[in-house]
């Protein structure tokens, strides 16, 4: 039986122009470059994330650093619990208001994420490589836009 007896090859030709296919298999093979690269320092994308935008601003709020994720409170709540238990954030009281919670980076959760956000470009870089400088660059860009841009669902 040939290779494509089965159908796969047709199936493979079919999904692979599917821009929802081509993304999430796209966004799966990075993440089997960047899931080692952070692990290395106990840590995964989402946390990542999360350190990165703390670690961007002034101090934030849980809320308003979910709201800047784009997660919701629960899971905000859960991934600073996380983060707090490796010693990475703390939380405290806001001066300003006593209800909400400020998470800031610890010295040790500075360190973390530059060293961390170092290996992650590095996991990027080589997930790109068989592009070309030119060609990630222009397809970062082409994925930044769509990521931001306005949508009119109808």
């Amino acid at each position: 039986m040939a290779a494509d007896d089965d159908g796969t090859g047709a199936v493979e030709e079919l999904l692979g122009a599917r821009l929802g296919y081509l993304l999430k298999h796209a966004q799966l093979r990075l993440a089997e470059h960047a899931e080692p690269a952070l692990a290395r320092f106990g840590l995964d994308a989402r946390e990542l994330a999360v350190l990165a935008v703390l670690a961007a601003s002034r101090p934030l709020s849980q809320l308003d650093a979910a709201q800047r994720l784009g997660v919701d409170r629960t899971t905000m709540v859960a991934l600073v619990d996380a983060l707090e238990a490796k010693g990475l954030v703390e939380r405290r009281r806001s001066e300003e208001d006593r209800r909400r919670n400020v998470v800031e980076l610890t010295t040790r959760g500075k360190r973390v994420r530059a060293d961390a956000e170092e290996a992650r470009q590095a996991a990027e870089r080589a997930f790109l490589a068989p592009l070309g400088d030119r060609e990630a660059a222009v397809l970062t860009q082409a994925l930044r836009v769509l990521a931001t841009a306005k949508r009119d669902v109808s």
